[in-house]
C-alpha cells in the first residue's frame, strides 16, 4: 500500500534500506536481512533529523524504527512511553541481544535511577525511556540537554490527541520538546489512528513539515471472530481450549469479572490470574511476571486497562464484553500474534454491552468537573466510539475489511480467508423472519412495558411470579419459544435491537418498546436476518495457521520452548525476550547443524549465537532433553 501522508515519499525514498550499514546493523544486532514495509522510510526520516508521524500496526515492527538509528548514528535516543511495564520488557529484550538501552521509572530505586543518569551523561546509553511525567517533572530534560540529545520518539503518541481513545493528560506537556530543543527531530509513534487524531498529533507537538507514514492496518495473520454471546462461562472455555498451553488474553467490562472468570478457569485446570486496576500493585506485578516467563498461560483483565503486556507469543485475545471503540479493540487484539505467526481474535458480542457502556458514560460524566454543554459533548463523541463498534459487530461483511475501512484505507481483495465470515462460520436460521415476528408480537402483547427477560420468559413459557402476577400465561404468544433456553432468546432479542427492528428505552431499567420498522417486520414487509446463537462453532484451520507450521518439528519446537523457559526463569527475564515463538519455529523447520547454519535463521543475530548456540545445536541434535 502506498504512504498515506502530507508529504508524500518521494521514488527514491527506500535507498536506505540497501545502505550498507544498515543491512549490517540490522543483520548483526536482530539477525533480520531486511526491513519491514515502511520501517526504511521511518528510519530514514530519524537519520536525516526530519521530524516523522508513523502509524504502523502492532506486529508491524515499529519499535525498530527508533532502535536501529541510534546504533547506526552512534548517538543517544529518548523514547517516551506511558507505561513502565512496556518500558522494562523493551529493555530486557535489547540487553538480551547487547544493545545498551535503560529506563527511568518511579519503581526504580535512587541507586538504580543514579546509574542510569551516569551511564546517560557518560554517552554510554543508546537509548533511554521515560515516562513523560518523569521527562518534565525530574530536572531528567536539563541532563538530556548536556547530552545533546537529538532524536526523542514519542510511542503510543495518540495519547496526545483528545479524539483519540486513550486521551492521557500528561502527553500534553510534550508540547513543550519543540521549545527546549529546538534543533532536534521529533518521532510520533502510533499503532491506530484515524485521519483526525493523525492531525491532532502534530498539531499538539509542532511537528515541522513530518513525514508521514501510515502502514497498512490490516493484519493478515489474525483471524477475527465474532460469537453471539450465549453463555459466557461455556464460551470461554471452548474458545481457550483450542489453544491448551498457549499465550492468551482474556478481556471483561468489570473487575468482578475478571476475578470470577479467573477462578473459574483455575478451576478447570488452566493456568490463569486476574489483572485490573483495583488489584495490589503487588499482585498485579506478579500476574504480569508469571505471564511474561510462561508460569501461566491466561491473563483475564479488564478492557478499561492498559496491561502494557508486550509478549509477542500470545495466539488468543478474547473480548467477553463488547469494547467501547474500534480503535480501542484494534489496540488489544494488536496484542495477538505480535510475532507475526497466525493468531486468533474472538469478541462474544450481546447488545447489551452496549446499554451498559452508554450507561457507564452517562454516569461517569455527570459525576465529572465538565459543564453540562461539555458533558453532552463527550457523551456524544463516546456515542459515536461505540455505535461503530456495534455495527462491526452486528455486520454479516468480512471483518479484515471493516476495521481497514474504519480507518481509512480500502481492503485488497473480496475475502480475507481469516474471520467468521469469510471462512463460512457464520449460519443464519433459516425461518428468522417466522421467529422476529413472534417476539415483536410478544412484544405488543405486553404492552411494551417489559424488558429483554421479562419477554424471554414470556416466550419460553415461564411460569414466574411476574408473569402470573401480570396474567401474561394468558397470552397467545406464552411459550412460543419453548424450545430455547434464557440465553438463547435474549440473544435473539438483542439481534433484533441491533438491526432496530425493536427499540429500548434508556435508564436503568429499559423496555423493549415497537418502532415502525417493527411493524413491517409483522406484515411481511420487511426482511430479517438472525444468527444462530450456538454457544460452541466450530473453529476452522485456516492457511495462516496451517503454513506457520509447514515443515515444523512439533516436538523440537515443544523442547526449545521448555528450554528458553529455564534460560528465561534462570535470567530473570520474560521468556520472549530470549528468542521468540518465530525463531523457534524457524530452528524446528530448517534444523541448523553447526553456527553458520544456526545464524541463517531468522531472529539469531551475534549475540544470541554467542549465548545460546552450543544449547540450540543440542537440542536440535538430540544431545539435550531441553
Amino acid at each position: 500500500m502506498p504512504n498515506q501522508a502530507g508529504t508524500e515519499a518521494g521514488p527514491n525514498d527506500a535507498t536506505i534500506v540497501d545502505d550498507a550499514r544498515i543491512t549490517e546493523v540490522l543483520s548483526r544486532w536482530w539477525g533480520f536481512d531486511h526491513l519491514r514495509p515502511l520501517q526504511s522510510e521511518a528510519i530514514k526520516a530519524a537519520l536525516e533529523g526530519r521530524d516523522s508521524l508513523v502509524v504502523m500496526p502492532t506486529g508491524g515492527g515499529k519499535s525498530l524504527c527508533y532502535q536501529l538509528p541510534p546504533l547506526v548514528g552512534e548517538s543517544t535516543d529518548v523514547v517516551i512511553s506511558p507505561l513502565v511495564a512496556l518500558m522494562k520488557d523493551q529493555v530486557d529484550a535489547l540487553e538480551a541481544i547487547g544493545y545498551p538501552a535503560a529506563a527511568l521509572h518511579g519503581g526504580m530505586s535512587q541507586e538504580e535511577r543514579a546509574d542510569v543518569r551516569d551511564r546517560l551523561a557518560a554517552g554510554e546509553l543508546r537509548l533511554l525511556f521515560a515516562a513523560p511525567e518523569r521527562l518534565v517533572n525530574t530536572g531528567l530534560l536539563d541532563v538530556l540537554a548536556r547530552v545533546g540529545v537529538k532524536r526523542f520518539a514519542i510511542d503510543e503518541a495518540h495519547c496526545i490527541s483528545h479524539w483519540g481513545h486513550d486521551f492521557r493528560p500528561e502527553y500534553r506537556q510534550l508540547a513543550l520538546l519543540r521549545d527546549r530543543f529546538p534543533s532536534a527531530s521529533i518521532h510520533a509513534f502510533t499503532a491506530t489512528a484515524t485521519p483526525r487524531v493523525r492531525d491532532d498529533i502534530a498539531r499538539q507537538l509542532s511537528l515541522r513539515d513530518p513525514a508521514t507514514l501510515v502502514g497498512t492496518f490490516d493484519r493478515p495473520n489474525l483471524v477475527y471472530r465474532v460469537v453471539p454471546r450465549t453463555d459466557r462461562i461455556a464460551q470461554t472455555l471452548a474458545i481457550l481450549g483450542r489453544h491448551k498451553g498457549e499465550a492468551s488474553i482474556v478481556y471483561c467490562i468489570s473487575r468482578k469479572e475478571t476475578e470470577r472468570l479467573a477462578e473459574r478457569l483455575a478451576a478447570d485446570g488452566i493456568l490463569a490470574q486476574p489483572y485490573h486496576a483495583g488489584l495490589d500493585p503487588r499482585q498485579r506485578h506478579k500476574t504480569q511476571e508469571a505471564f511474561a516467563r510462561e508460569t501461566i498461560d491466561v491473563v483475564v483483565a479488564t478492557v478499561a486497562f492498559g496491561m502494557g503486556i508486550d509478549r509477542s507469543d500470545v495466539r488468543l485475545v478474547l473480548h467477553t464484553s463488547l469494547p467501547k471503540s474500534l480503535e480501542a479493540y484494534q489496540q488489544e487484539t494488536g496484542r495477538a500474534g505480535r510475532d507475526g505467526l497466525a493468531a486468533e481474535c474472538v469478541l462474544l458480542y450481546s447488545s447489551a454491552d452496549v446499554f451498559s457502556w452508554e450507561s457507564l458514560v452517562r454516569k461517569s460524566a455527570a459525576e465529572s468537573d465538565l459543564d453540562p454543554e461539555e458533558q453532552e459533548r463527550l457523551i456524544a463523541s463516546q456515542a459515536e466510539h461505540l455505535h461503530a463498534m456495534r455495527r462491526y459487530a452486528q455486520a454479516a461483511r468480512c471483518r479484515h475489511a471493516a476495521l481497514s475501512e474504519y480507518f481509512g484505507q480500502a481492503y485488497p481483495g473480496e475475502t480475507c480467508g481469516a474471520c467468521d465470515v469469510c471462512l463460512g462460520e457464520t449460519e443464519s436460521l433459516p425461518d428468522a423472519a417466522v421467529i422476529a415476528q413472534k417476539i415483536i408480537s410478544c412484544v405488543a402483547r405486553v404492552q411494551e412495558r417489559f424488558g429483554v427477560r421479562h419477554v424471554c420468559e414470556v416466550l419460553r413459557g415461564a411460569k414466574t411470579d411476574g408473569i402470573l402476577r401480570h396474567g401474561h400465561d394468558q397470552l397467545s404468544t406464552f411459550g412460543l419459544l419453548v424450545s430455547l433456553d434464557q440465553r438463547a432468546a435474549e440473544n435473539l432479542v438483542h439481534q433484533l435491537l441491533d438491526q432496530e427492528l425493536l427499540s429500548r428505552t434508556g435508564g436503568d431499567r429499559p423496555v423493549v418498546t415497537l418502532n415502525d420498522r417493527s411493524w413491517e417486520v409483522l406484515r411481511g414487509q420487511r426482511s430479517v436476518m438472525l444468527l444462530e446463537p450456538r454457544a460452541g462453532k466450530t473453529a476452522k484451520t485456516t492457511k495462516a495457521d496451517a503454513d506457520d507450521w509447514q515443515g515444523v518439528d512439533r516436538d523440537l519446537f515443544e523442547r526449545l520452548r521448555k528450554w528458553r523457559r529455564r534460560i528465561a526463569e534462570a535470567r530473570g527475564k520474560p521468556a520472549w525476550t530470549i528468542l521468540d515463538d518465530k525463531a523457534l519455529r524457524a530452528i524446528a523447520r530448517e534444523k541448523p547443524a553447526s553456527p553458520a547454519a544456526l545464524l541463517r535463521c531468522k531472529g539469531i543475530g551475534e549475540k544470541r549465537l554467542a549465548d545460546f548456540g552450543d544449547d540450540i545445536l543440542n537440542l536440535v541434535n538430540g544431545r539435550d532433553d531441553g
